[in-house]
């Protein structure tokens, strides 16, 4: 009896010193209302407002705790400088009282577990030629490299003048073709990843000296390509972001049974998880 009364007493103190009931802990550290509120104030602010944020807070509070706890098996402790930086960088340094500390606490964990994450599991990923390969493709066509495209382009031509056109021997052949045929050709130099979409999608994989097909009444023709200097770093690039996104997928899964681990206890049935 004696234990049950100190442990009501205690959570009644819990819950008079943070000025909100305790609804849940992990780890022993409790989670009151006021922080799961002060949490999804911040998420809001962020642009998350969907109706089940409430729980969302609480599952971030509690990641946010099992974050730092593993972190400090390796000794890691973020510099305080750096965590009130990033507040600075995210323009948050005007929140005050709770806010202000949950807002702290989530930048803490965050950077602890990159530096986990860095230390324990990026060097062990590794990433293929192929792999590099397949993803300068992919944002070759989305996004565009770091490459000068010297292009010819024919609008408003009918389909059985664009029949007509050959393969050039170089840009000033392809604009006298044009011209020869009764167009008005434009001729441009852009790099790829400054061309709008439509263009891009149509110039990627097409040979140099080719026309491509007639489309909204327009043809195009790459006549000379050549790569800039931040080409030459683009692999590097590539291959750095490749390997960050596998770390954090592992990381991501190393999280799920980290969080299966913590003693979580949720007093709250509105928080069941």
């Amino acid at each position: 009896m004696k234990c049950f009364n100190f442990a009501v007493l205690f959570m009644m103190m819990l819950s008079h010193a943070f000025g909100a009931s305790v609804v849940a802990s992990v780890n022993g550290s409790p989670i009151t209302d006021s922080d799961i509120t002060a949490r999804t104030k911040l998420m809001a602010r962020q642009g998350d407002v969907s109706t089940d944020n409430r729980r969302k807070a609480l599952q971030n509070i509690i990641d946010d705790s099992v974050k730092l706890n593993y972190a400090s098996n390796f000794g890691v402790k973020p510099n305080e400088d750096d965590v009130t930086g990033e507040l600075k960088r995210i323009n948050m340094n005007d929140l005050t009282g709770l806010e202000r500390e949950m807002a702290l606490s989530a930048i803490r964990a965050n950077i602890a577990w990159q530096i986990v994450v860095a230390r324990t599991i990026l060097p062990t990923v590794d990433v293929s030629k192929d792999d590099i390969t397949e993803m300068k493709n992919d944002l070759s066509r989305e996004q565009g490299l770091p490459i000068e495209m010297t292009i010819v382009r024919l609008i408003d031509i009918p389909n059985d003048v664009a029949e007509k056109l050959t393969k050039p021997k170089n840009c000033d052949d392809a604009v006298k073709m044009a011209e020869d045929l009764g167009g008005a050709p434009q001729k441009f130099t852009a790099v790829q990843y400054e061309l709008s979409r439509d263009i891009r999608d149509r110039v990627v994989g097409l040979p140099n000296m080719t026309w491509s097909p007639v489309k909204d009444g327009s043809v195009l023709l790459v006549c000379n390509t050549k790569k800039t200097s931040e080409y030459g770093k683009l692999d590097d690039v590539i291959k750095q972001n490749a390997m960050y996104k596998q770390a954090m997928f592992i990381a991501d899964q190393q999280l799920k049974q980290l969080r299966r681990k913590a003693v979580v206890v949720i007093n709250d049935d509105r928080y069941k998880l």
